[in-house]
């Protein structure tokens, strides 16, 4: 489990959360749902640690983990996929797989690649920056499978994609999900991550505005209020 509990954090002077607490369980896919400038990228940069709280305090399976570096959480078994594909673009396909992978599984890495996004398999010797907006966040989201993670955070990995994609990506989801991962996912397309989530959490402005099922949010005005639209 990952738990965030009464977490404040910020930038310089600028405090952007606000007595967060939320949870993660084992096995478990997470919705962090809210307006632009709610919070959510922080909440995930807190959980990897690349933010530290100002207060608050940052558990990984019974451990506190506050402080500690991103590579540290990494051997705790987080996974970071942050906004805005993030892939090495100098280097090929290829030697993008073999950075995430451990020493003699490449062969293993590329079959998997291949298998699971077959685009990936026939650009293997393609330099990074110059595939499609979508294969290259195929290529980002091959860390979630590759690190074997027990929690993936996974920021706007649709973001700007065709809806086409956007399907393969979600179906990749749920398969890292079935694989035993925990998810906690900050995405646009709030039906498709409601359909997703076993929980979902809404910030406003910093703060929990809701936590609960998905289904507990039926017939309710949050997303007139804290999204700004339905669902």
């Amino acid at each position: 489990m990952l738990s965030l509990r009464e977490v404040h954090a910020g930038y310089g002077g600028t405090r952007v959360l606000h007595d967060v607490t939320l949870h993660v369980p084992a096995g478990s896919i997470v919705a962090l749902l809210g307006a632009n400038g709610a919070g959510k990228t922080t909440v995930l940069r807190v959980a990897a640690g690349l933010v530290s709280p100002t207060a608050g305090a940052l558990v990984v399976d019974g451990t506190d983990v506050t402080g500690w570096a991103p590579n540290a959480l990494v051997g705790k078994g987080v996974c970071h996929v942050p906004e805005g594909r993030g892939v090495f673009p100098s280097l090929t396909v290829r030697e993008n797989l073999v950075v995430q992978c451990k020493r003699g599984e490449e062969e293993k890495t590329y079959e998997a690649a291949a298998s699971i996004f077959p685009v990936l398999g026939r650009r293997l010797d393609q330099v990074a920056g110059t595939l499609s907006g979508g294969e290259q966040q195929m290529l980002a989201l091959m860390r979630a499978y590759i690190q074997n993670p027990r929690t993936v955070l996974l920021d706007e990995v649709s973001m700007g994609l065709a809806p086409i994609v956007v399907d393969e990506i979600f179906e990749f989801l749920r398969t890292i999900a079935a694989g035993g991962a925990s998810l906690l996912l900050v995405e646009q397309y709030v039906t498709k991550a409601l359909a997703l989530s076993d929980f979902v959490y809404l910030l406003h402005k910093g703060q929990v505005a809701f936590a609960g099922e998905p289904g507990e949010l039926d017939g309710e005005d949050l997303f007139a209020r804290y999204l700004g639209h339905a669902a």
